[in-house]
């Protein structure tokens, strides 16, 4: 399921769909965690692809880049060795690459969790509460409207330069 339209008051309204990165030797119970989550009916959100098992050289294969191109937004689940999985930071590097909005979640409470080797010194990592998922998630779509806003006005701009 890539796309799904349910009716919420009477409105149409469609999911989100989320590639959601996270480091699959260490923090499983994390991915499942969000999955259960992203199963209430409430969320605004579906999980359209996720991190996989790939050799190290496939990390930059076309399936993955058309994974992530396909998301809305991506999610990357980080935990104590985030830092060290180069499988989440070949994902968050796509994930910039493509402009597509992401967000870092603190996934364990209990310990010192790192941030992607790609992640930008100014990312944020926020802590993983399912208001703050929904607020971050909110803020995401709104940066990325704004963001297809602007890209649409400028090619309208160079468009009409050419005519």
């Amino acid at each position: 399921m890539l796309e799904s339209e349910s009716s919420d008051s009477g409105q149409a309204r469609k999911e989100k769909r989320v590639f959601v990165s996270y480091d699959i030797e260490h923090d499983s119970d994390l991915h499942d965690r969000l999955v259960e989550q992203a199963s209430k009916g409430t969320s605004g959100f579906e999980i359209s692809a996720r991190s996989a098992l790939r050799p190290p050289a496939d990390y930059w294969d076309e399936e993955l880049w058309r994974e992530i191109r396909a998301a809305d937004e991506v999610i990357a689940i980080c935990g104590e060795h985030t830092n060290d999985s180069s499988r989440m930071g070949a994902e968050l590097r796509i994930a910039q690459e493509e402009s597509r909005p992401y967000l870092l979640l603190w996934g364990r409470r209990e310990t010192m969790c790192t941030k992607p080797s790609t992640a930008k010194p100014t990312d944020a990592m926020f802590s993983w509460t399912w208001e703050m998922l929904q607020a971050q998630l909110v803020i995401l779509r709104r940066l990325a409207e704004s963001s297809e806003r602007a890209a649409q006005r400028s090619q309208a701009k160079a468009n009409a330069s050419r005519a």
